[in-house]
Order: C-alpha cells, then sequence, then structure tokens
C-alpha cells in the first residue's frame, strides 16, 4: 500500500504545532529522538524531519508529497508550489524594521540603503513594487544584529511578538507579508496518494473547526428563548430542551471563537443565565 510522505520542521515550535495536529487527527507518529524519518502506526503516511528552508525543493524534486510549512518559506522559496489548506498556528508576519533612532517616514527612506535579511526574493519583490532599490545583505542566522553591528541599515525578518525587535533596538515600519503555517503539495501525487490526502484533509479541517469553536449551554425563560435563538449563529439550528423546572428550557449551540464574547454579552441581556462553554476537540460536518 502507498505511503504519504509529508515533511515537517525539524525542530522548532512549527515541529511540536506539527506534530499535535496529526496527533489530533488520530494519526500515531512513532518518532524517536533524532530520527529523519518516522512511521505511522495507524494511517498510510512517513514523516520525514527536515530544515524549513530545504522542504520546497524536496517538494518539488517528489521527495516528498505534502509538508507542512510556514506561508513565509514559500512566498520565499517556492511560490509555484499549491497550498491546500490553512492551519493557523505559527502566525507570525514578514516585516522591515530600522533602528529606533532611524527617522523613516515611507519606504522611500530604504532607498540606496543596506538591508540584512534571510528573505531576499521576498525583499526584492517588495521593494520593486515600492520603485525602491536597496542594497541587500543576505544573512542566515540573527540578522537583527545586522544594524548594531554596522552590517545594514535596515533589516527584513519575520516577527511574531516583536520582542526580538525591542530588545535589539529596532522598530517595525513596514508589514510586507502575514504569514501561518499551511499545507503544502506536491505536483505529482498518484491518484492512491490523492484518496489518502483527502482523508487526511477531512481530518484537518475537522480539527481546525473544533478548535476555532465553542460548545455553549444557557438556561432561559420559554419567553426569552425566541430572542435568543435568533442570536445564535450555530451550525444548522440550536437544541432547546425543557427544563425540570417548568417555564424554562436549557439551549446548546457551537458559536465560532473569534465572535465567543459578543455573543455572550448579547446572550446575557437577552435573560440568558448560567452559561457553560466547553472546549471541542473535533467538529465532524
Amino acid at each position: 500500500m502507498e505511503k504519504l510522505r509529508i515533511a515537517v520542521q525539524k525542530s522548532g515550535r512549527l515541529n511540536e504545532d506539527s506534530l499535535k495536529l496529526l496527533k489530533d487527527c488520530g494519526i500515531s507518529v512513532d518518532n524517536g529522538k533524532d530520527q529523519l524519518k518516522a512511521t505511522t502506526r495507524n494511517f498510510p503516511m512517513e514523516v520525514f524531519y527536515l530544515r524549513n528552508g530545504d522542504i520546497p525543493q524536496y517538494l518539488r524534486d517528489n521527495v516528498v508529497d505534502i509538508a507542512i510549512i510556514g506561508e513565509n518559506v514559500l512566498v520565499e522559496k517556492g511560490d509555484e508550489i499549491t497550498i491546500v489548506e490553512k492551519l493557523g498556528f505559527s502566525k507570525c508576519r514578514v516585516s522591515l524594521a530600522v533602528p529606533k533612532d532611524f527617522s523613516y517616514k515611507t519606504i522611500s527612506d530604504l532607498e540606496g540603503k543596506r538591508i540584512a535579511t534571510s528573505y531576499p526574493n521576498t525583499v526584492r519583490k517588495y521593494l520593486a513594487e515600492k520603485g525602491v532599490k536597496a542594497e541587500l545583505h543576505v544573512i542566515n542566522g540573527s540578522v537583527e544584529i545586522a544594524p548594531n553591528i554596522g552590517l545594514a541599515d535596515a533589516i527584513c525578518d519575520i516577527v511574531s511578538s516583536g520582542s526580538t525587535l525591542f530588545k535589539n533596538n529596532l522598530k517595525e515600519v513596514e508589514k510586507m507579508q502575514e504569514s501561518e503555517a499551511v499545507l503544502a503539495v506536491s505536483s505529482n501525487l498518484t491518484a492512491a496518494k490523492k484518496e489518502i490526502l483527502a482523508t487526511l484533509q477531512f481530518r484537518i479541517k475537522s480539527v481546525l473547526k473544533g478548535r476555532n469553536s465553542k460548545y455553549i449551554l444557557m438556561n432561559a425563560p420559554n419567553d426569552k428563548v425566541a430572542n435568543i435563538i435568533k442570536l445564535l449563529p450555530g451550525m444548522r439550528s440550536p437544541t432547546v430542551l425543557p427544563l425540570a423546572e417548568a417555564g424554562w428550557s436549557s439551549i446548546h449551540t457551537v458559536i465560532e471563537k473569534d465572535s465567543f464574547w459578543n455573543v455572550i454579552d448579547s446572550l446575557k441581556d437577552e435573560g440568558a443565565e448560567g452559561i457553560l462553554v466547553v472546549p471541542i476537540e473535533k467538529m465532524v460536518l
């Protein structure tokens, strides 16, 4: 039986989140220490642990079939590779930053300046779109130190919380690109592997839908139920059950995490009481 070969980052946060996603999809990875490849016990898959920057080429060469990788890496090294799913974790942005004492107003202030980066293709494309010419210094590693040692006037790097920039006396001035972990796919999958991928995507969608939703239960007087139901964006229709106490009902539904607090506030205003919020492990639609 054919196995789907998936690449994940060798180490770091993206590695941990990728393996957690597979685990939540019910896939058990036989993950020994320092392995470059691992098998799975209950799903037709092999897991390859690779350097993040090498994964696009492995996809092109059909060494692996799919990969969980940062979107920013694909923009830099594999913008022709197909993304089939955005995964919602490892969110960051690719930004330009300058020293705090740099009097920055617009991107044109970088004309003729030196920019240190690990993302030269991304920077070149962005500057070309803005009509700005600059000198790029390609650095693999801690680019944020470049201005402090006189190597560059600015940097381009991934930014998450911004704490690294702050520690190095830098300020973010241009957000060039938003990024998150994505599921990328080789262009040469066999029919059998496409079927396995479809099964995997179904499981991933169920996990992500669960992560982004909350199950809520509440009690309400019967004369308030109709108004409360109008506020609920449930999957199809809320469940309404009678309570032992006459004149009261229990209402059950699912709401999206992003709209959670606004909905809760509105429910309280309409008379809902005893609101319980329960995390959802998976949601199969």
